[in-house]
This record gives structure tokens, C-alpha cells and sequence, in this order.
């Protein structure tokens, strides 16, 4: 099993094992990899994955459940939510923030659900109306920085449906400004200009 968490655009593993999909990465020369858990090994992995000349990370320890909340322990947690959404005829609801593509999703509110958080993303950053989740997909982890704090965000995604016949509106203040529904043919054209973790979402419902 592993956890992995997103620097920018740069992929760490939080591992009890190597499997395939971590292997390629262990001997790279411009990746780390660690499997000493203490505060000093956790602090300099991190030093690390904010290092250009370094791609990606692997952090191997077999008690994964102490690995994580020890490193976790070093960022605010922030918890969100969002949404992937098709609509009657299978086509996909995408939006540009920054100029890439992305997908709806925000911060928890107190007293809220993951859920109703996750509804009401959808409904606020496109404009939705009337948006139902049909399955959980999964959950995606990365961090950032802001007024000299350290966040590690944890987003839960879910597959949802909503009718199209909705008018579409970005949220102007959360810098997107464009918001459609796209063919499933040309979500690897949306793959190619979007955010790791975002195409994590799209390989979770089958794309890819």
C-alpha cells in the first residue's frame, strides 16, 4: 500500500512496499528515496521534494500508519472535496483556473459533510444547480504553501451526474474562466494541460 502526495507537480511515496508502479522511481537519479523514519529523515525528505534538480520520492517504512501521521504532523491539514461529472449523454464537465484544465472542488466548511462539501463545490465553481454523486472515486493529496505555512490537502472525488441542460457560469473570484461539458474523445487533449492529481481523478474512472 502507499499514499502519494503531490509537491507542485512532483510525486512522494509514503510506502510499507515497492510495487510496480513505485520500482521505476527507487534507482532514478533524480529521485529520493528514504526508509529511516525520525523527525530529522521526514524533515529532510521534504527539504527535498522542494529541490528542482529532484522529480520524484519514495519513503519506505512497514509501519505505513506511523509514517503517515508523522508526516502529516508537519503541514496544516486542510480536508476538501469535489467532483468528476458526466451528464446524460456520457460528456464530461471540465473548467480552465490558471490556464489548465481542472475539475471542481473546495475546501471543507465546518459542520459540513464530505459529501454536501463536495455538491456544493461543483454547484459554486460551474454554476450547477442540480448535481447528484453516483460513487466515491478516491482521494488525492498535495501540498503548497501560503503566508509562510505549509498545507497538505487532502481531496476526496466522487463520480457524479448532473442534467446538461443547465446554464454554465465560472466562478470569476476563484479564477476560472471557463466552464463545458467535453466528449469523452477529448478528455486526452485535457490530460495533457492539467494537474497530476487531476489526471489521477480521470485514470480512477477509467480513462487512461
Amino acid at each position: 500500500m502507499h499514499l502519494k502526495i503531490y509537491f507542485q507537480d512532483k510525486p512522494l511515496y509514503l510506502t510499507n512496499s515497492i510495487d510496480k508502479e513505485i520500482e521505476p522511481y527507487v534507482h532514478h537519479d533524480d529521485a529520493i528515496y528514504m526508509d529511516e523514519l525520525s523527525n530529522p529523515g521526514i524533515n529532510s525528505m521534504i527539504h527535498e521534494m522542494r529541490q528542482k534538480k529532484i522529480h520524484a520520492g519514495v519513503y519506505l517504512n512497514e509501519d505505513l500508519d506511523k509514517l503517515q501521521k508523522a508526516f502529516k504532523k508537519k503541514f496544516v491539514f486542510i480536508l476538501a472535496a469535489g467532483g468528476l461529472v458526466f451528464n446524460e449523454t456520457t460528456q464530461i464537465l471540465v473548467m480552465k483556473r490558471r490556464k489548465k484544465w481542472d475539475l471542481p472542488k473546495g475546501k471543507l466548511d465546518p459542520g459540513e459533510s464530505i459529501e454536501t462539501c463536495a455538491i456544493r463545490e461543483v454547484c459554486e465553481e460551474t454554476g450547477l444547480r442540480i448535481v447528484s454523486i453516483e460513487s466515491f472515486l478516491l482521494k488525492t493529496y498535495h501540498t503548497y504553501d501560503e503566508g509562510g505555512k505549509h498545507f497538505l490537502k487532502e481531496t476526496h472525488w466522487y463520480k457524479m451526474t448532473a442534467p446538461s441542460k443547465q446554464t454554465l457560469q465560472p466562478e470569476e473570484k476563484e479564477q476560472i474562466t471557463e466552464v463545458v461539458w467535453l466528449d469523452r474523445g477529448k478528455i486526452p487533449f485535457v490530460l495533457q494541460e492539467t494537474y497530476p492529481s487531476i489526471r489521477d481523478v480521470f485514470f480512477a474512472a477509467g480513462f487512461g
